[in-house]
């Protein structure tokens, strides 16, 4: 009789022993499958998470840099004399150089910012309860203070009433790209619209003076030297909440902002500001591509990289695939222990089964049968198990896949918008380049608008069933060979003078 046969008739005269390791395989089998199809779910959400969203890098002044030379400057001054106390200096970005970057390879999309502050001329802005300042040209010349309201024109500055935000294009700059403000009639300003006199307004500050798109108003630049005609383009609609300091300052209502292209807020800035902005943004085509980016940046001369600086920021890439890295690390692990354990409980099983058939298996070895045949037959038996446990983990194994892993998700993305909440409780994420208006201060908007990734695409893939089944197997010969080899290294009277 062949091992084969013998292996059947074997498994149906203990139908118990093989039940019990037809649950177990099934179990360890569906909980591998499970996780190499978590595995394979995260990596194509985390690859399309970062072809989505890419990453942004910025090209802005570096003012550490510029604090640490200030503070050199300060000691080697004389501490007495009002004059020699260093100020920071103005470094706008040349256009030129901000567009050389902009050429390099991985560029999806570009912006430019450049801000500032006004005054409205002739019309309402939306005031705030603690705003004492005036917006009447004839008030401007004597409210001068040295406040929040400064532009950038000097030391003493004319309070403002509007926040300036000149932009390359509005429908890719932060605020509009994160939602936090959407256009509701006209059309966005585009790089087609650089050297326009063109605006979006909030709808709110358009109600409050009858405005329409077509319609035109004026604004004063923040020393009275410059005032600008813009014509209404679009008019927009804004969920920004504004800051605490948004109630003593109108210039910081969110509902006072207006963009303009770059170029008209160099305008009101002064004529110093021509050709530059604040910072430039540069989104890649691919999170992954940040650091070659910034490797074939840093080889442009043109560009002072003592003055300048790169910020790679891929906090929305960060923040959308964080908890899938944890969700595909968790189900690794999981495949770890599984299969580890699994073939310990497996063995086990095994060994006591040799056990209670050491007496068969001396009467074989007595009667001339080889002992590769008998390991075989106990492996033919396990294999058979094993087949069928994984046409029952083909069959289950994506509903439990598909289960665990959107509600490991789920967990995993509440926690990371804990984090956040409470990242921005203290006070993180706050203004940066650009100022009131600029790039920097809706970075945390973006951020927060960013819709998480709350189900993963689940699919049992060929090559999941391929790796699952190597590990089955693997798992089957271990449990079989080990005990077996125990009992086996005995000649067949030692078993049979020791069987009871």
């Amino acid at each position: 009789m062949n091992f084969f046969k013998r292996a059947w008739l074997s498994m149906k005269a203990r139908k118990g022993r093989s039940v019990l390791q037809l649950i177990i395989f099934t179990v360890v089998c569906v909980l591998i499958l499970s996780g190499f199809t978590i595995q394979s779910a995260a990596d194509k959400a985390s690859e399309l998470a970062r072809e989505q969203l890419g990453g942004t890098v910025t090209l802005t002044v570096d003012q550490e840099k510029q604090m640490a030379a200030m503070k050199e400057e300060a000691a080697n001054s004389d501490s007495s004399s009002t004059d020699s106390k260093p100020k920071f200096q103005s470094n706008p970005i040349d256009v030129s150089d901000a567009n050389e970057l902009a050429s390099l390879d991985h560029v999806k999309n570009y912006n430019y910012y450049s801000s500032t502050q006004a005054l409205a001329s002739g019309f309402d802005p939306i005031e705030s309860s603690g705003d004492t300042s005036s917006s009447s040209d004839d008030s401007s010349s004597s409210n001068q203070t040295g406040g929040p309201g400064g532009g950038n024109g000097g030391p003493q500055m004319v309070d403002a009433d509007l926040s300036i935000s000149g932009l390359l294009d509005s429908a890719t700059s932060t605020d509009f790209d994160a939602g936090t403000s959407k256009l509701t009639s006209g059309v966005a300003i585009t790089a087609n619209d650089k050297d326009k006199n063109v605006a979006m307004v909030e709808e709110n500050l358009a109600e409050q003076n009858d405005w329409k798109v077509g319609d035109s108003f004026t604004v004063t630049s923040s020393d009275g030297n410059t005032k600008v005609t813009l014509k209404i383009v679009g008019i927009y609609k804004t969920t920004d909440s504004g800051s605490d300091m948004a109630q003593n300052f109108s210039f910081l209502n969110p509902y006072n902002k207006v963009y303009v292209p770059y170029t008209v807020a160099n305008t009101i800035k002064g004529s110093d500001y021509k050709d530059t902005v604040d910072s430039a943004v540069y989104t890649m085509d691919d999170a992954a591509n940040i650091s070659a980016f910034e490797k074939e940046a840093k080889k442009v001369d043109g560009i002072d990289w003592d003055t300048f600086k790169l910020d790679a920021n891929d906090t929305l890439y960060q923040q959308m695939i964080g908890p899938i890295n944890s969700v595909a690390s968790f189900s690794k692990n999981v495949v770890y222990i599984v299969s580890i354990a699994g073939a310990l409980i497996l063995g086990l099983l095994v060994m006591m089964q040799v056990r209670d058939r050491k007496y068969e298996m001396g009467v074989l070895l007595a009667i001339g049968e080889k002992r590769g045949k008998l390991i075989a037959q106990f492996f033919v038996e396990i294999l058979i198990v094993a087949l069928v446990s994984f046409g029952l983990a083909a069959a289950s194994s994506h509903y439990v896949a598909q289960l665990a892993g959107n509600q490991l998700l789920a967990q995993q993305n509440s926690s990371t918008t804990s984090e956040s909440t409470t990242s921005e409780n203290r006070g993180l994420g706050g203004g940066g380049p650009g100022g009131p208006g600029g790039f920097a201060g809706s970075v945390s908007n973006l951020t927060k608008n960013t819709e998480q990734i709350k189900e993963l695409n689940i699919q049992v893939t060929l090559e999941d069933m391929l790796k699952m089944g190597g590990i089955g197997i693997g798992i089957a010969f271990i449990s079989v060979l080990l005990p077996a080899a125990l009992v086996l290294r005995m000649n067949p009277k030692t078993i049979l003078t020791k069987q009871e």
